[in-house]
């Protein structure tokens, strides 16, 4: 077993150069834990948020990041009976103390305690990660261990966006902001299996063709018109039932003015600004509900899973780099031209 393993590590805070491929220690797993040998690793505006500060900006660095992983088991912790080494597997990025009442009562993500994979602890960009048992499930059917990785942050994110928060009905239209993020591409998908209408932004034509062709209805360029006036034309003047956005501040108002009476928006981020306000005149007197959302459950994993075997929704790839090239592909999502995941391969 190797004590050393190459690894893109985050040696400070700010741009994509802090990003250094580095020879360090390889962990070993502890009681109840797994050792995974990483073959590909997904980026998330997370990374983006945690290299830059925005998001834990006192973890102590050096630090790794990486939440979405494939790769094989490599190393079975003391109290790990029922994995074999060698086996396929995707991990589940969310880490919790699994015996609170949030925990117990299947609100994993609830937990105090709770961590993600590549922000509160050592991620996938390198050769080796541990995890706890509870995070490993197998990889997806029908899936390499690239596509896998595209999988289970943003999937898990949208999931509980359109199912546990916004409640999509079949009756309902869903407005879905930035088509071609990884987790709006997964929330097209997931409200369309609600039988919903999906409205989705973008800001090309492109990425609206490609969102069309995951289910969506309608779709509106933002940089080509007003999308609010868009929307009230393509609702008949009604407004959306639901919008789901993790763009922040600067499209906020606009997303709020798009909602129906009674509509809700869930928010799982902001790519944009933290910093929005709120016309609460117009939440109070609409009736408005805005709801925030971060990642989902655990054993929801085990659903989408099930759902990607059977082709009736996929992940979708952008590009693929080397892991030695994480820095260019962080570039990469700064110029937000792609649409789905960008993924690092670990050989």
């Amino acid at each position: 077993m190797s004590d050393n393993m190459r690894a893109v590590v985050m040696t400070g805070r700010g741009e994509p150069d802090v990003l250094r491929v580095q020879d360090v220690s390889a962990p070993r797993a502890g009681p109840g834990e797994v050792r995974v040998r990483v073959r590909a690793v997904a980026l998330n505006h997370l990374d983006v948020w945690v290299r830059k500060g925005v998001a834990s900006p006192k973890l102590p660095l050096p630090h790794i990041l990486g939440s979405d992983v494939t790769g094989e088991i490599d190393e079975l912790g003391p109290g790990v009976t029922d994995l074999q080494v060698g086996t396929k597997i995707m991990l589940n990025p969310g880490v919790s103390c699994g015996h609170c009442e949030a925990c117990l009562t299947g609100h994993d993500n609830l937990c105090p305690s709770y961590q993600i994979l590549g922000e509160h602890r050592a991620g996938g960009y390198a050769e080796f990660v541990v995890v706890p048992r509870a995070n490993v499930l197998p990889l997806p059917s029908g899936l390499d261990f690239v596509t896998g990785a595209a999988v289970p942050l943003g999937s898990l994110t949208a999931w509980q966006m359109v199912f546990d928060k916004a409640a999509v009905k079949p009756w309902h239209t869903v407005l879905v902001m930035a088509a071609g993020s990884g987790v709006s591409t997964w929330a097209i998908q997931f409200a369309k299996l609600a039988g919903a209408r999906v409205i989705a932004t973008a800001g090309d034509d492109t990425k609206l063709d490609l969102a069309k062709s995951l289910g969506a209805d309608d779709v509106v360029n933002y940089r080509a018109s007003d999308y609010g006036k868009a929307i009230k034309a393509l609702t008949n003047g009604a407004g959306v039932d639901v919008a789901l956005d993790h763009t922040g501040a600067d499209n906020w108002q606009t997303t709020l003015r798009a909602l129906k009476w009674g509509g809700v928006l869930v928010t799982c981020g902001a790519t944009s600004g933290y910093e929005a306000t709120t016309p609460l005149a117009h939440v109070f007197f609409k009736q408005l509900s805005i709801l925030g959302s971060t990642m989902g459950r655990k054993g929801d994993l085990y659903k989408i899973a099930r759902l990607v075997e059977s082709g009736r929704v996929k992940p979708v790839v952008a590009d693929v780099l080397p892991l030695s090239e994480a820095a260019r592909a962080h570039e990469k999502m700064a110029s937000r031209d792609f649409f789905g995941k960008i993924v690092l391969s670990v050989d």
